[in-house]
């Protein structure tokens, strides 16, 4: 199958990926966007926190992002990149429908996957009851009955998070959360509610929220329920190039490090954005990072392509160079040439050069 080439392929359409590709497209360069249309925030009604946009449908938002990747002259691929390789010219792609397409420079942007506790009724209210981020949700939740469910060392600080938006907050322990002296006296001075014993199931009415149920009976009324998921970058891309992802800080998953000026990875002419390499980058913060990472490619590429000019304007086939051979092997017969012979041509010259 024919490869479709361009100066640089980013894998994921998100906001960190349809960004980076306005970014390149704008600086003039032959850029495409792979998109696998399986959007992390896809099951929200709208994204938050994102100035001008907020409460924008996410959908509505990613549509307006690939119409102006389109507008600078960028292209859009609907399909799901399965392995990567490098090459001597820089990288080839192979979607799952066998499709080819090399670049100069690969940009993974394809975001994270949120694992969920395996808890009946739990990945159904996902996105709509169940929530995860005060700053994404805190709003729209505001003073109501809100659960948070222990699913590990952040479910604490999760509750005293939440208690910021209502004072009605009960923590369910769910036999993972084991607090310490010190987070049961805040939990205690922030009248947080806790709860122990491991939940059963997440209860719905018509389809909302309804409660919580433990093992042993006994429920409890919440109109939402906060869920501190356990994150892990789609990563399998930039492992087939030799990274691998790493441990978060926090323990709330693992992610591809970057350095801190524009999503450079280990791998050479390689670089992530958005959640792949940020765990807690809402939409606004992704787009941001991956505007620094076009930015950052366009002048990697353009540290190539002034290297190669020097190259060709002092290298072995320059101007220059080539004056430099003729004068070395035609020797006296050049320079004969070139003060007293100048009306005539180098084989006259020579021939002189035979007769004295």
């Amino acid at each position: 199958m024919e490869t479709t080439r361009y100066d640089v392929v980013i894998i994921g359409g998100g906001a960190a990926g349809l960004s980076a590709a306005t970014t390149l497209g704008r600086a003039l360069r032959s850029v495409s966007v792979i998109d696998s249309g399986t959007p992390r925030n896809a099951p929200a009604v709208g994204i938050h926190g994102f100035l001008s946009r907020d409460g924008m449908n996410p959908g509505e938002l990613l549509s307006i992002g690939r119409s102006e990747v389109l507008s600078y002259g960028g292209t859009v691929i609907d399909g799901e990149a399965v392995s990567a390789r490098r090459t001597p010219e820089g990288f080839e792609v192979i979607l799952e429908d066998a499709r080819r397409f090399s670049a100069r420079r690969l940009l993974v942007t394809t975001g994270l996957t949120d694992e969920l506790p395996s808890i009946d009724g739990l990945r159904e209210q996902w996105g709509k009851g169940v929530v995860h981020c005060p700053y994404c949700h805190g709003w729209e939740i505001r003073g109501q009955r809100i659960g948070v469910l222990g699913t590990g060392p952040m479910s604490v600080q999760q509750a005293l998070l939440f208690r910021q938006w209502s004072p009605d907050i009960t923590l369910f322990l769910n036999d993972t959360v084991e607090p310490t002296d010190e987070q049961w006296d805040k939990l205690a001075a922030r009248s947080v509610t806790v709860v122990d014993g491991p939940v059963a199931s997440v209860d719905a009415v018509d389809g909302v929220l309804a409660g919580l149920t433990l093992r042993e009976g006994h429920s409890f009324d919440v109109q939402a329920l906060a869920v501190g998921t356990r994150m892990e970058a789609r990563s399998a891309l930039l492992e087939s190039l030799g990274l691998s992802s790493q441990v978060h800080p926090s323990g709330a998953g693992r992610f591809i490090e970057t350095d801190a000026m524009g999503g450079a990875t280990a791998a050479r002419g390689v670089y992530a954005a958005g959640n792949v390499s940020n765990l807690m980058a809402q939409v606004i913060t992704a787009a941001a990072e991956g505007v620094m990472a076009g930015a950052r490619i366009n002048a990697d590429l353009i540290e190539d392509e002034t290297r190669w000019a020097v190259e060709g304007h002092f290298g072995p086939f320059s101007a220059a160079s080539e004056s430099a051979v003729s004068r070395i092997v035609l020797g006296k017969r050049l320079r004969d040439f070139d003060v007293g012979q100048k009306n005539s041509d180098i084989s006259t010259v020579a021939t002189g050069e035979r007769q004295r």
